[in-house]
């Protein structure tokens, strides 16, 4: 079964997309993305993801397309491609557009190179085990609440950990462990869950307040606050959350094992409170 795609407009095979080398994402990653999942042809928090994804386009100045059409394409693409009652991501990416390269926007506008494809999913990791993961420097640009496609900081981050057998790398900022390359990161310090406040240093994670919101409904300890890099391993426990990670232990930080380097009480808590939540249509 051939995959079927959006872009520009209209639904087509993904090998028949032509992408003009002069669009701006292509050139200067002058676009945002979105990632959402789908469980048994269910999403999960699909108006968040796709909210965010009109906010960052907002940001950018780029006219994309609406809320409502967004939702009608990801319907059409997950039937199209037979997915409609499957594990899927549905991916969007929407840039500029493509134009004469300038450091300065298209005069007059062009229209937005929009695109979304929909992929079968299947985890990467064993959440009943855990993950380990790497701590690096952040160099990254201080608009991290933007979801740009502007990820090489990300990526090579993240290649590092893998080359050095871990699944994830913790980005440290002056000091402060703020999120993971494609994660939000948690820490359970004294039976209290920690994680970083919203700044523009980290994404605003749909997953991250889903979370946020589950151990407030149901009484885990919570607090707001930059977790210092040092106090890492002193942590009873840690954990990342993300749309294809759901919530995922943390056993290993920098070769160093992370409490009884097994997955602790809490996050089981709030892994099984999570999977509740994925049942849910909306």
């Amino acid at each position: 079964m051939k995959q079927i795609v959006y872009w520009n407009g209209d639904y087509v095979e993904k090998d028949a997309v032509i992408l003009s080398p002069d669009d701006r994402g292509f050139l200067f990653g002058d676009g945002v993305y979105e990632v959402v999942r789908a469980y048994s042809g269910r999403y999960f928090r699909r108006d968040d993801h796709l909210k965010r994804m009109v906010a960052g386009l907002e940001a950018l100045e780029i006219a994309g397309p609406a809320l409502h059409d967004i939702i009608e394409v990801s319907e059409s693409l997950l039937e199209r491609n037979g997915q409609q009652d499957a594990d899927a991501i549905i991916y969007w990416q929407v840039t500029r557009g493509a134009a004469p390269r300038t450091h300065w926007f298209p005069d007059p506008p062009v229209p937005a190179s929009v695109y979304a494809v929909t992929s079968p999913f299947s985890p990467k990791a064993d959440p009943t085990v855990g993950i380990s993961v790497i701590t690096t420097p952040d160099v990254r640009w201080a608009r991290c609440d933007i979801k740009t496609v502007n990820l090489l900081p990300n990526c090579l981050a993240n290649q590092r950990a893998r080359g050095l057998g871990a699944k994830e790398a913790i980005f440290v900022r002056d000091g402060i462990a703020l999120e993971g390359t494609a994660t939000s990161f948690f820490g359970v310090f004294g039976g209290k869950v920690v994680t970083a406040p919203k700044s523009n240093y980290i994404l605003p994670s749909i997953t991250r307040q889903r979370v946020i919101d589950l151990a407030r409904r149901h009484e885990i300890p919570l607090e707001e606050r930059p977790i210092p890099f040092h106090d890492l391993d002193g942590a009873d426990e840690l954990f990342l959350a993300g749309t294809t990670m759901e919530v995922m232990p943390i056993v290993r930080v920098d070769g160093a094992t992370v409490g009884s380097g097994s997955v602790g009480p809490i996050t089981q808590r709030l892994q099984r409170l999570f999977g509740q939540e994925t049942s849910r249509r909306d």
